[in-house]
């Protein structure tokens, strides 16, 4: 249960054969009609629930709004076209970075007991962030168009650097397991008014807060390890940047941004998905190895009628073992992938115009679609 846009971990379910649409062949399209698309999703008309999908009927339904309540998963394969590093990866300046400090396994700089014993690691890959220009690619300005039609019901990412979010950082969480839906609905209005600055708020893609739910947690904000004070994540900037270790002005404990690792309860905010998930009409599932619990079986857990759409480089968790007709594969690079459904969709000029806009809000000079 770790945290990261960064990185996979140790485990992985077995994959089985599975036919996939590949849209290098297909494009995403063959001959269906609507009505058959429809009833193929809501279950009406003798077999026809048992048909398979492609990416055209997910556009259809899209398009004739009977997919409004879009619930999306993302992970490390939609910010890594933005430049956001790969600590795993032999022969990157961070790798090398990190092998200075004879870690046993790279994914021990998320591991309480070793970051207690020696923080340097990680403080050392939260340089590496915090000095990096954070910049959206054309996968995060899709799922803003996405919040922008009202259609997103939520973003759940694995992700710590923020490129979805926009600049502010959340408000104490009430209980959300009690909420009603017309609580939960005056709950997202008042998180949204939330506001305050964050590592990357000048070139994040402008989803909101409320709209948003940052599974492994992120930089924004941090607590020390000892006296459990909370502080907002910037006063801790310049002490990483210079290759400090930051520590509590009040009981000197080291202060650890507020990342999930491996043994830490997961934010609040993800209890949201027991509202969620049930009430989805599509999933859409973009660059992930679902391999990290209790993030991976939320892939499962809409309803078996809920098409669940998968755009990424490999077939991953339940669309490689167990399959659902309702699924949708588009297997390959997940940029080209998300461009192609903004173009079956016809929203390839708008996602164009969003991008242009954003960049001269923030004034980010030779920023294209392509991050």
């Amino acid at each position: 249960m770790v945290a990261t846009s960064l990185w996979g971990v140790r485990t992985a379910p077995c994959a089985v054969g599975l036919a996939v649409l590949n849209s290098s062949i297909t494009g995403g399209r063959r001959p269906i009609s609507f009505s058959a698309s429809a009833s193929s999703i809501f279950g009406s008309g003798g077999n026809s629930k048992k048909e398979k999908l492609f990416l055209q009927d997910i556009v259809e339904l899209i398009q004739a709004r009977a997919c409004q309540r879009v619930v999306v998963m993302v992970g490390a394969g939609i910010s890594t076209p933005s430049g956001i590093p790969d600590f795993r990866s032999p022969g990157s300046g961070l790798y090398s970075n990190l092998q200075q400090y004879g870690l046993p396994y790279p994914e021990a700089i998320f591991e309480l007991a070793f970051f207690s014993h020696n923080p340097k690691p990680f403080f050392t890959l939260a340089k590496e962030l915090y000095l990096r220009s954070c910049r959206p690619n054309v996968i995060h300005y899709f799922l803003r168009l996405l919040h922008d039609k009202g259609l997103l019901q939520r973003l759940y990412t694995q992700n710590i650097d923020g490129l979805e979010r926009a600049p502010v950082i959340l408000k104490p969480i009430p209980d959300i397991m009690n909420l009603t839906y017309k609580q939960s609905a005056l709950f997202n209005h008042d998180l949204a008014a939330s506001g305050s600055p964050h590592p990357c708020a000048y070139s994040a893609s402008g989803i909101p807060a409320s709209k948003l739910v940052e599974a492994h947690g992120s930089f924004a904000s941090a607590t020390c390890t000892v006296c459990q004070r909370p502080s907002p994540g910037k006063d801790i900037w310049a002490d990483v940047t210079e290759d400090r270790i930051p520590r509590c002005p009040v009981c000197t404990g080291i202060v650890k941004p507020d990342v999930v690792f491996f043994g830490e309860a997961l934010p609040q905010s993800f209890l949201l998905h027991v509202l969620d998930f049930p009430m989805a009409d599509l999933l859409l599932i973009l660059g992930t190895s679902l391999e990290v619990e209790p993030f991976a079986s939320l892939s499962e857990a809409v309803q078996s009628s809920v098409p669940r759409l998968l755009i990424n480089r490999d077939l991953v968790g339940p669309f490689a073992w167990r399959p659902r007709s309702r699924d949708v594969v588009q297997l390959g690079d997940v940029v080209h992938g998300v461009e192609r459904l903004a173009e079956l969709l016809g929203w390839t000029q708008e996602l164009q115009d969003l991008i242009q806009q954003e960049t001269e809000k923030l004034s980010i000079p030779g920023f294209g679609s392509n991050g």
